[in-house]
């Protein structure tokens, strides 16, 4: 699932710098609505500067029910919400990550949870399926994405001019093998809809711990805010430096989270404090 390999970007001039985007939204069960809302701010994002920008988890559907992503589902390279993301990146040639769709999987009554980056020339250079399936019982409230949810069997990264750029999806957060994985990555991804419990307890503190032992820079896309299915997301979304610190965040509601990576950040970082070297497992 690298289609372009780390030699080929070694051999270009690595980008010394790369300016990137996190969207906000509080997604519909209307697919039309929620695919112009995601133009509208992936284009403030461009015009803020952003190289690459991510949507959150489920950008496209914020379903009534787990049944409403089944019936949406695209084949693999097809489709509405794929189209426009191919056309998206294309037109303001940037590289644009789809934080998740729901992709067909092997059952009829299932889907894969699937994040797809495309180049600034609008080509797919990576698909990676949701692994950890998350399942949680509070008093009233419950998931269990297992029910409606094939899961994903590999890591996948892409490399672009700056860096290696490592995929995951909500619920992965809380397994850091995942990115161990992943082997040395510039920058992680973590598109989610974080529940507001879990979120309020939990996101800052693992995305925080996520970026201090990868030493890497994570950029968090949420979902965020009260969605017409009930459902209460978290947001927070954020820009984490290798140090663990937050660049930029939005809290609540549709937005735009942006800010710049920094190769001598990450190698002053890495070599002030050489953890990836002195790892032994």
């Amino acid at each position: 699932m690298n289609p372009v390999s780390k030699q080929a970007v070694d051999d270009r001039q690595q980008a010394s710098s790369l300016c990137v985007a996190a969207v906000q939204m509080v997604s519909t069960p209307r697919v039309e609505e929620n695919l112009q809302t995601a133009a509208g701010l992936i284009a403030e994002a461009v015009a803020r500067g952003a190289e690459l920008v991510s949507l959150p988890e489920y950008f496209a559907i914020m379903g009534m029910s787990d049944s409403d992503k089944v019936r949406l589902r695209e084949h693999d390279g097809s489709g509405p919400i794929q189209d426009f993301l191919a056309a998206s990146a294309r037109q303001h040639g940037i590289w644009l990550i789809g934080g998740s769709l729901p992709l067909s999987a092997d059952s009829p009554d299932k889907v894969l949870n699937s994040s797809v980056a495309y180049n600034p020339q609008g080509q797919r250079v990576a698909r990676y399926d949701k692994i950890h399936l998350f399942g949680f019982r509070q008093g009233a409230e419950a998931y269990d994405e297992s029910a409606t949810i094939q899961a994903g069997q590999q890591p996948v990264s892409f490399d672009m001019p700056f860096g290696r750029v490592g995929l995951s999806i909500c619920y992965d957060l809380r397994f850091p093998e995942l990115y161990r994985a992943l082997g040395v990555t510039e920058l992680l991804v973590v598109p989610a809809a974080f529940t507001e419990t879990t979120g309020r307890a939990h996101w800052e503190i693992l995305l925080r711990a996520r970026a201090i032992e990868n030493q890497c820079y994570v950029l968090a896309v949420a979902q965020g805010g009260r969605h017409e299915n009930g459902r209460e997301t978290h947001g927070n979304s954020m820009l984490i430096d290798p140090w663990g610190e937050i660049l930029d965040r939005q809290a609540k509601g549709p937005g735009v989270v942006v800010g710049k990576l920094e190769q001598g950040r990450l190698a002053s970082v890495r070599a002030n404090l050489p953890a990836l070297k002195h790892r032994v497992m």
